[in-house]
């Protein structure tokens, strides 16, 4: 959103060259001018919500460090930044890590037992047509080796990875041949050799593992709180200037309303023996335009007591053109509220809502009191 100023020479233009004589497009602009207060009330309400959220934490320190108010766009570039200096020590700690596993690797590949393990399984040399059937990822040291040397994506992450590849081996021998067999005694030997070696290892490969892991919640936690800034920030950004557009707006309805003449006592009876004929969904939303310019009118009451002529010239002409539209969408008269009435007694024999019954009730007991202070003078 483009922000607003006094300056902007589109809303500081509204409304040049209206003139009395010409309604129809004062009553145009006074519709935008409604549409925009909608769309305006919409957005603060989503503001409004985002704010809560972050300001509903008042033991947080995120709200408090105003040096940390920056666009998400660099939030994002200096987590890019921190991760770069961070993975860098932590590469060099695991790369040390996998130099120690490959020297119990070597040990093992060395063994004098080891010759079954360092190359695929011959399935179609050795006839064994069920392999693939009985094992479900095939294993082996050079495989392992390969994989280790790789510099790419297709490299080992980390030493469990390897432990893992490297017990696979001996479980795949294992679990295809059988337990008497040569090389299933082989296999399981050289299991217990390598998990001896490997629970040497392991103390520094879990400390490496718990540090990582809490680099990582460190690195989330300062992205999750950076993330929170700038948005709160853009959101605060955001609510200044709506309320410079709204204090513009408030302006130009001004404007439109005083191109206006007033409404007439026959126009006012007009417009509210139309309200009764509202559905009691527009009905409500009819008396909730009446609460928006009125903060002591309860809207959802179970009696209300609308006086017309206590009403705003603004608020008039926004149930004017609500009830219009709304009663020519479901196709019923609307000439009533400029003055003719001759569809009034119809409408009024349809209208059986306790709603609507509220409403004329209101109405009556409104015109009975003026009756009476006219009288008294």
């Amino acid at each position: 959103m483009d922000r607003m100023n006094a300056s902007n020479p589109d809303v500081k233009n509204v409304g040049a060259g209206w003139t009395e004589g010409n309604p129809e497009e004062v009553e145009g602009l006074w519709l935008q001018v409604d549409e925009i207060f909608t769309k305006v009330n919409t957005l603060e309400k989503q503001v409004n919500e985002v704010e809560q959220f972050y300001l509903a934490n008042d033991n947080s320190s995120i709200m408090k460090d105003k040096d940390s108010d920056k666009h998400l766009t660099s939030v994002k570039k200096q987590q890019q930044q921190d991760t770069s200096c961070r993975e860098a020590p932590a590469s060099k700690r695991m790369q040390e890590l996998m130099r120690q596993f490959a020297t119990i690797l070597r040990q093992i590949t060395q063994h004098k037992w080891a010759w079954p393990f360092m190359k695929p399984v011959d399935v179609e040399g050795l006839g064994l047509h069920d392999y693939y059937e009985v094992i479900e990822k095939p294993m082996d040291f050079s495989t392992i080796e390969k994989k280790m040397e790789a510099k790419d994506v297709a490299g080992y992450k980390n030493v469990r990875e390897i432990y893992a590849d490297v017990r696979l081996v001996f479980k795949n021998a294992m679990k295809y041949n059988d337990e008497k067999d040569d090389v299933h005694v082989m296999a399981k030997t050289l299991l217990e050799k390598f998990e001896e070696k490997w629970l040497q290892l392991l103390p520094k490969v879990a400390e490496e593992e718990k540090r990582r892991a809490e680099e990582d919640a460190e690195a989330r936690l300062s992205m999750q709180v950076a993330q929170e800034v700038a948005y709160s920030n853009k959101a605060k950004d955001l609510s200044n200037e709506l309320y410079e557009f709204d204090m513009h707006l408030k302006n130009l309805r001004e404007m439109v309303v005083q191109k206006f003449r007033k409404m007439s006592t026959e126009e006012k009876r007009n417009l509210g023996t139309a309200l009764t004929q509202l559905t009691p969904e527009d009905l409500s939303r009819a008396l909730e335009i009446v609460a928006e310019t009125n903060p002591s009118f309860q809207a959802s009451a179970q009696e209300v007591d609308l006086d017309m002529d206590a009403q705003s010239e603004y608020t008039l002409r926004r149930l004017k053109v609500f009830v219009k539209d709304n009663l020519k969408v479901h196709g019923r008269s609307s000439e009533g509220i400029s003055g003719n009435n001759k569809d009034k007694n119809e409408n009024n024999k349809k209208n059986n809502s306790k709603r609507r019954r509220e409403i004329c009730d209101a109405l009556a007991k409104t015109a009975v009191k003026r009756t009476k202070k006219l009288s008294n003078l």
